[in-house]
């Protein structure tokens, strides 16, 4: 059995989470484990699993209670442990998020599993479960393999297809979770949300980066207006969160956040390799930036070779109007 693991926000599903009913069906069908069980955890978790439709998982495990009211890294792993245990599940399949990148290893760790973090493809190998996963900034794919039955994988957001949604709601039912409190060390006391109707960085299908290029903080509205015109997310490199320009959650890059977006705007950014590895996954890239000779036009399939401030309120004016 495959445990497919969702992230809940406001009782209803997050966008990753159908992606990971369809990185958890890959790996049933390629492991013949006998079918997908999502677990759903936290507040809103009776609600959120009327969105998990029954072509994707055969039940839904719930977990509510005093113990998930506020996110606990380590009350939320007994939780899947919980939940595997309960679904009989061999592998175990996360979104690679911040959630993900919590938990898994945990988990892994306290299964003794094998762990395949950032993956973008699964399948089996030698009867076990195996992945590919972006490695050197992008630049190539390495195969990893769980060395046993026992396997925990987090998959890339938006390396997987989302799960199709609507139809039949899979059958739900509670799951008891029994949590030590000795053994919950840390919790969220503030969830600070992003500004309202903007895209989530790690999830968003476009995301409008920017770089010191941009000369001051006060020009990054010009990358927001083209992000607000096209429903995408906003994201900047190190250096300008560094300099205090933008908050550390929109930093992208191997000390920030991966992104896999269908389309990634860089503007006024260099191509640093440490920014390369959080976003050279992107399916459509492109550049802006008046340095012709910029290491990011290497990597772009698109580029524009021209002052930032002159170009985006052209490209957010033609945008608009393609759109109304």
């Amino acid at each position: 059995m495959i445990l497919a693991v969702l992230e809940v926000q406001d009782g209803a599903l997050k966008k990753i989470s159908y992606e990971v009913l369809t990185a958890a069906r890959a790996a049933d069908e390629a492991l013949a484990a006998g079918g997908v069980a999502a677990l759903v955890m936290g507040p809103g978790a009776v609600q959120a699993a009327q969105g998990v439709p029954a072509s994707a998982a055969h039940e839904v495990l719930c977990a509510e209670g005093d113990t998930l009211s506020a996110y606990a890294g380590q009350a939320y792993a007994q939780a899947v442990l919980a939940g595997a245990e309960a679904a009989s599940a061999q592998v175990i399949v996360f979104g690679a998020t911040a959630f993900g990148r919590d938990i898994a290893p945990r988990v892994a760790a306290a299964r003794s599993a094998g762990l395949l973090m950032d993956v973008t493809e699964l399948f089996a190998q030698e009867g076990c479960l195996a992945a590919r996963r972006p490695v050197y900034a992008g630049k190539a794919l390495a195969e990893v393999q769980a060395a046993g039955p026992q396997a925990v994988a987090a998959v890339r957001p938006n390396a997987f297809a989302a799960q199709a949604q609507g139809g039949p709601a899979a059958p739900a039912r509670a799951l008891a979770v029994e949590v030590d409190p000795a053994s919950v060390r840390a919790r969220v006391r503030e969830v600070r949300r992003e500004a309202a109707g903007r895209a989530e960085l790690s999830e968003a299908d476009v995301v409008v980066a920017g770089g010191r290029g941009l000369k001051e903080p006060a020009n990054f509205g010009l990358v927001e207006d083209l992000a607000d015109a096209l429903g995408a997310a906003v994201g900047a490199t190190r250096a300008v969160v560094d300099a205090g320009w933008r908050p550390h959650h929109e930093q992208v890059g191997q000390t920030g956040k991966t992104v896999s977006p269908a389309l990634y705007f860089a503007v006024g950014i260099s191509g640093a390799v440490q920014h390369l590895a959080g976003m050279s996954s992107s399916r459509t890239i492109v550049a802006i930036n008046r340095d012709a000779e910029a290491p990011i036009f290497k990597i772009a399939d698109y580029g524009i070779v021209g002052d930032a401030l002159e170009i985006l309120p052209k490209l957010t004016e033609e945008v608009r109007r393609a759109k109304s």
